[in-house]
């Protein structure tokens, strides 16, 4: 029996965890090596990349992809957790909010900039996730992460203090921590209300299967996965020859020309399935990842 082996695009459900996402996809699919990229909370839907069979040694190329979502923000209240699944901890009057103004406070924030986790959040601090810490009345420091906003849009609904937003930004971003930036510098509170991955990378949640789909198309056998291919189609590729494919099956130093590769390449055989990830190192190319052949 072949094993599964490549890329799943799930459009994940409201009220799940993105844990829970992957246990249904190793029972639908009888696989047990399964692996996500990009955690979404439960209350957040769209978008999950995920890597099946000997594909989930390609995680971090979907892992550190940009990412585009959209949602709404409460503006005038406040949060334990930065969003609706936290308790109520204040509330502050809403200023009239007219689009320029909005929109003027919300170009401040984008571009290159830092940011600091939410102490209810899935980031390790001293072996223990800060949410669990969190649950303990605990707080820790947390560093900063340098991240990248690269558009922050906001349009009004009837209610002044009910906002949609549409974010792009850098992988490690919290939306909700970007949300409640934005309130204060509102001159008021706010919290995330509804999230959704729209993208991530060249990976689109109109793209994605549904749980229902998934599990109706795999007991019917269809084919459900995108090639391993599509992990890495952001980089470079090399058209291996027969003697490189040895070659990078046995660990060796690969020797090609490719103009301007500086970083991970992506060799493929003379069928286009993907053999493995190389990178330069002195006068040819070592082999960092390999996958097994496919069969003709």
């Amino acid at each position: 029996m072949t094993t599964p082996n490549g890329l799943l695009l799930i459009d994940k459900p409201q009220g799940i965890t993105s844990h829970d996402v992957v246990a249904k996809v190793r029972k639908a699919l009888k696989e047990r090596r399964v692996g996500h990229a990009g955690t979404l909370d439960p209350m957040a839907t769209g978008l999950l990349v995920i890597g099946v069979g000997p594909s989930t040694r390609l995680m971090r190329f979907a892992q550190g992809q940009d990412k585009v979502y959209t949602g709404t923000v409460q503006f005038g209240v406040a949060t334990d957790s930065l969003d609706a699944d936290g308790a109520v901890i204040a509330t502050s009057p809403v200023p009239s909010l007219t689009e320029v103004v909005v929109a003027a406070a919300a170009a401040t924030l984008t571009g290159p900039q830092s940011q600091i986790p939410p102490m209810v959040s899935a980031l390790k601090v001293g072996g223990k996730r800060l949410h669990e810490l969190a649950r303990e009345g605990i707080e820790v420091e947390r560093a900063p992460r340098a991240i990248v906003i690269n558009h922050f849009t906001l349009t009004p609904t009837t209610d002044n203090a009910v906002w949609h937003f549409s974010v792009g930004c850098s992988v490690g971003t919290y939306v909700r921590v970007l949300l409640a930036d934005l309130a204060v510098r509102l001159g008021t509170l706010g919290h995330l209300t509804a999230l959704r991955r729209e993208r991530s990378g060249d990976h689109t949640a109109s793209e994605a299967l549904t749980l229902e789909a998934l599990a109706e198309l795999a007991e019917a056998r269809e084919s459900v996965l995108l090639p391993p291919r599509s992990f890495v189609d952001h980089l470079p590729t090399y058209v291996a020859t027969e003697e490189n494919l040895v070659r990078l099956r046995r660990g060796q130093l690969l020797v090609f020309d490719l103009d301007g590769a500086t970083g991970d390449i992506a060799v493929v055989d003379e069928r286009g399935h993907l053999a493995g990830i190389v990178h330069p190192r002195g006068e040819g190319f070592q082999p960092d990842l390999v996958l097994p052949e496919v069969g003709a």
